[in-house]
């Protein structure tokens, strides 16, 4: 087993603390815990502070090699105020996407609208795209 050199856990929906007994397997290069739902404590040891921050993303992780201190008792600090600001962003309207369907509905029934109402001006526009195909067969 010393001769692994890599393992890679992430987004395998794994759920706690990461152990102690993980420190001794100090022959690992890589680690990757990301995207998991691991909480608490980092466990100090010779290479997992070695490891890349983003070896541990995507859980509520704190301590080395993270940026995120930890509170005394090993908790990760709460971050509600934070997770409702996403939630009501992200749950909200859409505004540019609104706003494109809008001027496009907008647009199309303003150009296209006139013509299945004003009879003349659908002959008008139907005999300007003939003369427009019929240069453009004469130019081939």
């Amino acid at each position: 087993m010393e001769s692994l050199e890599s393992i890679d856990f992430s987004g395998n929906q794994l759920t706690g603390e990461i152990p102690q007994s993980i420190t001794n397997l100090n022959f690992l290069n890589k680690l990757d815990l990301s995207y998991n739902h691991l909480e608490g404590k980092i466990p100090t040891g010779t290479q997992l502070q070695s490891f890349e921050a983003s070896d541990f993303v995507g859980n509520k992780l704190c301590s080395p090699p993270l940026l995120l201190n930890c509170t005394m008792d090993g908790e990760v600090p709460d971050d509600d105020a934070n997770d409702n600001e996403k939630e009501r962003k992200n749950h909200g309207v859409k505004w540019l996407f609104v706003s494109v369907a809008f001027r496009f509905i907008v647009g199309f029934w303003g150009f296209v609208g006139p013509l299945f109402i004003c009879k003349s001006w659908m002959y008008a526009y139907y005999h300007f795209l003939d003369d427009v195909w019929y240069k453009l067969q004469s130019c081939m």
